[in-house]
């Protein structure tokens, strides 16, 4: 390669830096006027989404280990809806009453908790969508399987609402054909 080849090369790479800098000037701004936020506010969005989804993670991780998820994760203050009909599909408004009307019917009626295999997890700025099945064992002996999908609206490293789509037959199959564990 000649002299002169290397220096149209340099030129060439130097025209596309300058080109990208550019794009990025005109650009910027206009992201900015559109979104009203500043690139440093995407920037804290991303690191908003990757902390939201690691704490998501590592609460599932430790549900799965046998710890309590709802503790772990959820706010006291919580809003939980679940969605569909039946008997526990409503809001539930802090975590004591849904962990009393809305999780209690059915892990009263299991030998232990439902252990969670996480499918995948999204994060988008403060929500995360959780996929995961879950399994257990139920007070008579069947086996109790489900698959849900958890949104939650996080807001300082705990859930403050949540969205949960399950099937509500299996769920209350369990609560109609099983005593509950002795107190």
């Amino acid at each position: 390669m000649s002299f002169i080849q290397r220096g149209l090369g340099l030129i060439g790479a130097g025209r596309a830096c300058l080109l990208a800098s550019t794009f990025l000037a005109i650009t910027g701004p206009a992201a900015q006027a559109q979104t009203g936020a500043p690139a440093s506010a995407e920037a804290r969005d991303l690191t908003v989404e990757k902390l939201n989804k690691a704490i998501v993670q590592a609460a599932f991780e430790k549900w799965r280990a046998g710890g309590n998820v709802f503790k772990e994760l959820l706010a006291p203050e919580i809003v939980w809806t679940i969605h569909g009909s039946g008997p526990v599909a409503g809001t539930y408004h802090g975590l004591e009453d849904f962990t009393r009307r809305g999780a209690a019917p059915l892990t009263s009626r299991l030998t232990g908790p439902v252990i969670p295999e996480v499918r995948n997890i999204w994060a988008e700025g403060n929500m995360v969508i959780v996929r995961f099945d879950g399994s257990a064992t139920t007070t008579s002996g069947a086996p109790y399987r489900n698959q849900f999908v958890w949104i939650l609206r996080m807001d300082g490293g705990r859930a403050v609402e949540a969205e949960a789509f399950l099937d509500l037959v299996a769920y209350q199959q369990v609560v109609e054909n099983n005593e509950p564990r002795p107190q």
